[in-house]
């Protein structure tokens, strides 16, 4: 019988755009999907931006917009990636809507009635200025442990020290600077500790197959922990003002966004049902129907504790599997950061006009059944793609298919004396089958790559360029094209849940219907005739990836006091004072002072940021570089390489407090990553100095 799979990813947060990291996952998600239907099977496949909490409400208030505008502005821009990547979700949601609010209450409700939501006061640090508590990320202060300064208020990352943030010496809110004040308020909680709720999560864990085995034996050590490590009760409220479901029947308490969360994948799923006339309820109630979740390693602790027991103590279906990947990380193994610009940016890579089905293809043969992470390789990434994609498998139609139409019209044989090597291609698809279901398709393609050797070898051995020069031969040629094409068919398929649109295309080439899994038992019909043959797949260049990092072969030289504009270091800029406008100088034309008149706009561009200098050192092999560590606030560290050697001695800078372009695209240098430019002023008269601000300035703080 068909199977029934309700299919979800992790929903992406809605103050910014898509990175790799989500790009990564609904690929991983889609090609599973797209595998299940050409099975025939029932999938419906949803997604949902994730709407709530305070980093939005205070991210537009910064812009001067309403929460609502902000998501929806992030929203608009969502559908360009996923078509961009050929990512299909059937529905794509918010958990800012009606569904999601009434779907929350109503599991709040149940839990409830199950006495499982009881009330406590806890005392928690306040902001005097903004008027709201503060979660441990918007403090900061002096560290308990080691005395290091401008610590956040969980953890130091000076001595790696663990706290609560009444520890900190000194502390600050990052909002506002002002030091918070001690505040109780009454806050609601999941008792997760109950233990009906640990001998259901017990059984739902040692369900075989369920979660990836690495993962079960993390949950059951978060489940089995004793003392400090023993499973606690689940804060689930925030207090005003916050952006999120209000709590019915508690006014000014709002759900914890981690809780309406994941009810979103139920929204998006509830609103999708309604506009497609399916019976939300029904379809979740059926013993027969899957429910699986596609999510990163980082929010384990949700998906396998809190999550499957909202469900089970609200009558809702629980999750049948969890399926949990890695991280993507750069070549030398550092995880990819949008923020701190060490990534691959998905858009940069469309914008380029590189082909998408080339990143599915490689990160679909980095993908495993594990959580292992996988790595990002330029060179790797073209010597895959050109090898595997060109060299082996568009290679197969195009060696054959301009003679079969040349010579034959493009009618394919009535004839094939030896079908042993087109069995062995039809019987490949039960392994590939399962390698595809089991989530481990570098397997799945290693194995088609394997065939496509067998099929260029089958053709090298042949040499049908050779028959046709052979009038005599033209059964032969015939057959041999034939067969060729018979393989590249069989190829296509199964390499179609990975490469949707090369398979459309080759589909329409080969001139026949859309390719389903069961059609590995056929070949083309005798006398069969195939369309015209177009090149079906460009070749990766170098000057594209260059253009996609945006890599100089050699990095940028600054030899003036003018910055290069594509300078990755620009610590020697002489910035002069300011000059009054000529009177009549327009926008362009020069001040006086030797640089052309620009608009207030054109400066608010650049985000000018207080950093502090939290380690400084040299670097081995420059002349004129020192490598800086930056703290700079909310926006976390900064790696930049600044040409101030010859003026401060490392040991000196670190602790200042200085002023960094925090918004300069990041450029890779031969030292390293360069992730900013710190300013620093300079003359006639040999010397540098670096910009320092005022006192009571901290990091992170805007300059204006």
């Amino acid at each position: 019988m068909p199977r029934k799979i309700f299919v979800t990813t992790a929903l992406p947060y809605a103050n910014g755009s898509f990175h790799i990291g989500h790009i990564m996952e609904y690929i991983q998600a889609d090609i599973w999907v797209r595998f299940q239907r050409m099975q025939g099977n029932e999938v419906h496949f949803v997604g949902a931006d994730d709407a709530h909490g305070a980093p939005i409400m205070l991210k537009a208030e910064a812009e001067g917009i309403t929460p609502e505008q902000l998501v929806a502005r992030i929203a608009a821009e969502r559908q360009k990636y996923l078509d961009g990547f050929h990512i299909e979700f059937d529905n794509w949601h918010s958990t800012h809507s009606p569904e999601n609010t009434d779907l929350s209450q109503d599991i709040y409700r149940k839990l409830k009635t199950a006495n499982l939501i009881y009330t406590k006061s806890i005392e928690q640090f306040y902001d005097p200025v903004k008027g709201m508590f503060l979660a441990d990320r918007y403090i900061k202060g002096v560290c308990p442990k080691c005395g290091a300064k401008d610590q956040y208020g969980d953890a130091c990352e000076a001595c790696s020290s663990v706290y609560a943030p009444t520890d900190l010496k000194d502390p600050y809110s990052t909002l506002s600077g002002a030091q918070p004040v001690m505040k109780s308020s009454e806050h609601y909680f999941f008792k997760l500790s109950d233990a009906k709720c640990k001998e259901f999560i017990k059984n739902w864990l040692g369900t075989p197959g369920r979660l990836q085995p690495q993962v079960a034996n993390k949950a059951r050590e978060w489940l089995d922990g004793t003392g400090d490590k023993a499973l606690g009760d689940w804060d689930i409220s925030r207090d005003a003002p916050y952006f999120g479901i209000p709590i019915p029947d508690a006014p000014g308490k709002y759900f914890y966004v981690w809780l309406d969360a994941p009810i979103g994948y139920l929204a998006s799923f509830k609103n999708y049902c309604q506009k497609k006339g399916m019976d939300f309820e029904k379809f979740l109630a059926d013993p027969d129907t899957e429910q699986l979740h596609f999510i990163g390693k980082d929010i384990i602790y949700f998906h396998t504790l809190f999550w499957p027991a909202m469900l089970k103590f609200s009558g809702y279906k629980v999750p049948d599997n969890v399926f949990v990947h890695g991280f993507i990380n750069t070549a030398s193994g550092e995880k990819m950061s949008k923020s701190r610009g060490t990534g691959l940016s998905p858009l940069r890579y469309l914008d380029v006009g590189m082909n998408p089905e080339w990143l599915r293809y490689y990160i679909a043969a980095k993908l495993n059944a594990s959580v292992e992470d996988i790595d990002f390789n330029p060179d790797d990434f073209m010597a895959r793609v050109n090898s595997d994609l060109i060299g082996k498998y568009v290679n197969i139609a195009s060696r054959c298919a301009n003679l079969l139409k040349k010579t034959f019209g493009g009618v394919t044989s009535n004839l094939y004396r030896d079908s042993t090597l087109l069995h062995q291609f039809q019987a490949a698809n039960v392994d590939i089958a399962l390698q595809y279901d089991s989530r481990d398709f570098g397997k799945a393609l290693r194995e088609i790559m394997r065939l496509a050797d067998i099929a260029n070898q089958y053709i090298d051995e042949k040499k049908p360029w050779i028959l046709a020069k052979d009038a005599t031969k033209a059964v032969e040629l015939q057959e041999v094209c034939s067969v060729g094409i018979n393989l590249f068919r069989l190829l296509t398929l199964y390499l179609k849940p990975v490469l949707p649109s090369l398979a459309t295309n080759a589909e329409k080439f080969l001139g026949i219907h859309p390719l389903e899994w069961k059609d590995a038992s056929e070949l083309l019909p005798a006398g069969h005739v195939t369309q015209p043959y177009r090149h079906l797949m460009t070749r990766v260049e170098n000057e594209q990836l260059d253009a996609l990092f945006e890599i100089d072969k050699e990095p940028a030289k600054v030899t003036t006091s003018t910055p290069h504009p594509a300078a990755p270091v620009k610590s020697d800029v002489t910035l002069p004072p300011p000059q009054p406008s000529p009177a009549g100088a327009r926008e362009g034309e020069s001040s006086g002072a030797g640089a052309p008149i620009i608009k207030i706009d054109d400066f608010a561009k650049i985000d000018l940021r207080i950093a502090r200098i939290a380690n400084a050192e040299h670097v081995e092999g420059a002349d004129k570089l020192l490598k800086l560590t930056l703290d700079v606030g909310d926006l976390g560290t900064r790696q930049v390489f600044a040409g101030i050697k010859s003026a401060y001695d490392p040991a000196t800078l670190v602790g200042k407090l200085t002023v960094v372009v925090a918004n300069l695209a990041p450029r890779k240098m031969k030292f390293g990553l360069s992730e900013g430019m710190v300013l620093a002023a300079s003359g006639d008269a040999p010397g540098l100095f670096l910009l320092s601000p005022d006192a009571g300035a901290q990091p992170g703080m805007k300059v204006k």
